[in-house]
């Protein structure tokens, strides 16, 4: 099982046995072993305030834990013999047990029942005016950034947009010598917006320019360690996994600005969305977070052997977004005006002030990978092979051939639920 780990842990390996269970452990260079070990007989996938997958022996008993938002990944399933087993990613399940579950984010599996532990809630709204409110939240933003640069030896992601950018503006006074990462085609409005942020804020800047070979040659590799066929998911995909690529080569960790979308109301289908209804969609498409941007981005870096940290998910920040009042994150026809507003100063207004690109649409690849799929498969061939054994049916001749890229990786599989799948239509955003 942790051969089949072994991108996620090229710093080193461990096996644990104690009474009643054998626990396994994977680590890569921003994660130290003791970290990783714990007390007693246990392990964690674990970094500052966000990210937490546990599994550990209390009272005889294995028992697992996840964070909140499903920032580290966790599945398990028992084997022939009745074992519990466990793993971050399911191909090391795969070969153990055919039934697999996926620990719900922000619960506990103990005895075999899944117990809620903590999961984002609707709060009070807050009642402070709208420079309050920014100031408040910028404080809580750059001591979460603070907690993950650590000994300063981390990077980001940067393309070019506000999430990303406010990470590296937070972290760049910890940070001697930041490295920034983007990928896109040479015109795309991602690498054009990176440019100036990084320029701005005197990073060392890193610019992958992919093209359509380079899109398909990463395909089969992008599905076997996204564990996915979800159109939408493996399309932002390619330009990240292909930049996390790039990104190991220069450093053990890197910043996300991921999660902030789902607080700050980023997408563009949510300014239809009532100013009484918007918590609950937020709400809604955050618990969906673990199987789309969340998974994209653990899997993305853990596949070069890297760590994504996403202050974003710390907890300090959800908290107090989830109490920002929705005129506060939609204000004057500018969506997350409130992240906008805490940043102002910190950003060319360019790039503060740039509106939200779909990921796949600011990389500049949206229609290279529907296209291609037009170009393999016939419209017999879809009608066929649309539906899946156990009844699913996918949505495009992209998703079949991703699909079909899954099925050669992992065979036919007939029970599917720990897969999860972009809301649709109106939050694929």
């Amino acid at each position: 099982m942790l051969a089949k780990l072994a991108h996620r842990g090229p710093a080193g390996r461990k096996i644990k046995e104690g009474q009643g269970a054998t626990l396994g452990m994977v680590w890569n260079q921003a994660q130290l072993p003791a970290r990783m070990e714990g007390q007693g007989t246990s392990v964690s996938d674990h970094a500052p305030s966000g990210r937490l997958a546990r599994a550990a022996m209390v009272d005889g008993t294995l028992v697992l834990e996840r964070d909140p938002l499903g920032v580290a990944p966790l599945y398990y399933g028992h084997n022939a013999g009745g074992d519990l087993c466990f793993a971050s990613e399911v191909k090391a399940l795969l070969p153990q047990t055919a039934t697999i579950r996926e620990l719900p984010p922000g619960s506990r599996l103990r005895n075999g029942q899944v117990e809620p532990l903590a999961r984002p809630r609707r709060l009070p709204p807050l009642t402070s005016g709208r420079e309050v409110v920014a100031r408040e939240l910028r404080r809580r933003l750059e001591r979460a950034v603070e907690r993950r640069v650590a000994d300063g030896t981390v990077g980001s992601w940067l393309s070019g947009g506000v999430d990303s950018s406010a990470v590296v503006a937070l972290a760049r006074p910890h940070v001697k010598s930041m490295h920034t990462f983007v990928a896109g085609h040479a015109d795309a409005p991602d690498v054009a917006a990176a440019r100036i942020a990084a320029d701005y804020l005197n990073t060392v800047h890193h610019e992958l320019l992919v093209d359509r070979a380079m899109l398909l040659a990463a395909l089969p590799e992008v599905i076997y360690h996204l564990e996915s066929f979800d159109a939408l998911l493996v399309r932002s995909s390619l330009t990240n996994y292909l930049v996390a690529r790039e990104a190991a080569r220069y450093v053990p960790a890197v910043l996300s600005g991921e999660a902030s979308d789902e607080l700050f109301a980023g997408y563009s289908y949510l300014n239809a969305v009532p100013d009484e209804h918007l918590s609950g969609e937020l709400l809604d498409i955050m618990g969906r977070l673990h199987n789309t941007a969340l998974q994209r981005v653990d899997r993305c870096a853990s596949a070069h052997g890297i760590l994504a940290y996403v202050p974003f998910s710390d907890s300090t920040v959800v908290e107090y977004a989830l109490r920002i009042p929705p005129e506060y994150k939609r204000h004057s026809g500018v969506e997350k005006w409130i992240l906008r507003r805490a940043l102002d100063g910190s950003l060319p207004d360019q790039v503060l002030w740039r509106k939200k690109a779909k990921f796949w649409e600011g990389t500049g690849v949206s229609d290279i990978m529907a296209d291609f799929a037009d170009q393999q498969i016939s419209d017999a061939d879809f009608h066929r092979e649309a539906q899946l054994p156990n009844g699913w049916l996918l949505r495009t001749k992209e998703e079949l051939l991703y699909y079909r890229v899954f099925k050669d990786h992992f065979g036919v599989l007939p029970e599917l639920s720990w897969l999860g799948r972009t809301k649709q239509p109106a939050a694929q955003g």
